[in-house]
């Protein structure tokens, strides 16, 4: 069992919001985490968060909005935004201070109707090219695993599948809703059984931030997959495939 958070010392809403606003940067380049609603609003489970957080720090809270992972990372790393919503890694972790996953999200791949590749290891192959998001958690994890086949980056992870069909690439890869929305809107095309990768998403804050504010948050994340804040969070916008991650040490 969690225990509730004690109030916030004027030390640690400092070192969380050091303007007096929190900064959450938000990435629209995952849709599982963020979407925009009929208005045009952010809405989704990382705001959901970023709104608990701020509530709970008695600050005023301010989105900062990206298209794409790897702009999102960057704003916190350069602390032009408090916190943020990540893919775990370890290249983002040399900037970044994470906390223990709050979802696993499932990486795909897909490809056209007639293509011969039917499985997950069929892909990294000689003459093999694959669209990625650039920067995104996928493009960092092949840039790893890949040894035969080729990566080739869209600007980011949302215009990967029309990268991908206006370069006559063999693959893209990304989100697994992402690209079933991608296979609905766009003909022929078709996704490859099964997962090549699950990303754990995290929150994180600049490494330069307190101890104390990086134990609050891994805390806080904690207690909002152990309350049901994420689990609820996730029916209330409609997001399936995505799991709510299982508790974290801390």
């Amino acid at each position: 069992m969690i225990s509730a958070h004690p109030q916030p010392t004027p030390a640690l809403v400092q070192a969380f919001a050091p303007t007096g606003t929190l900064r959450a940067s938000i990435n629209l380049g995952n849709p599982i985490l963020a979407n925009k609603d009929a208005n045009g609003q952010p809405v989704g489970v990382s705001i959901d968060l970023a709104t608990e957080l701020a509530k709970r720090l008695g600050v005023p809270l301010s989105l900062v909005v990206f298209d794409a992972a790897g702009k999102s990372v960057e704003a916190v790393t350069n602390e032009k935004a408090d916190f943020g919503f990540f893919a775990i890694d370890p290249v983002r972790g040399q900037g970044i201070s994470f906390t223990g996953p709050y979802v696993l999200i499932e990486g795909s791949y897909l490809v056209a109707n007639n293509s011969p590749l039917t499985s997950n290891d069929q892909v990294d192959k000689k003459g093999i090219r694959i669209a990625v998001g650039k920067g995104s958690a996928y493009d960092l994890f092949l840039t790893r695993e890949i040894k035969n086949a080729e990566i080739h980056r869209a600007p980011t992870s949302p215009t990967t599948v029309d990268y991908f069909i206006s370069e006559k690439l063999e693959v893209a890869a990304g989100v697994k809703q992402q690209l079933e929305m991608d296979a609905k809107r766009l003909p022929n095309l078709r996704l490859l059984p099964g997962r090549f990768m699950v990303i754990e998403q995290a929150m994180g804050l600049p490494k330069t931030r307190s101890p104390e504010a990086q134990a609050y948050l891994k805390k806080f994340v904690e207690e909002m997959k152990a309350s049901g804040f994420v689990a609820q969070s996730l029916a209330r916008h409609k997001i399936e495939g995505a799991a709510v991650a299982p508790a974290n040490s801390i």
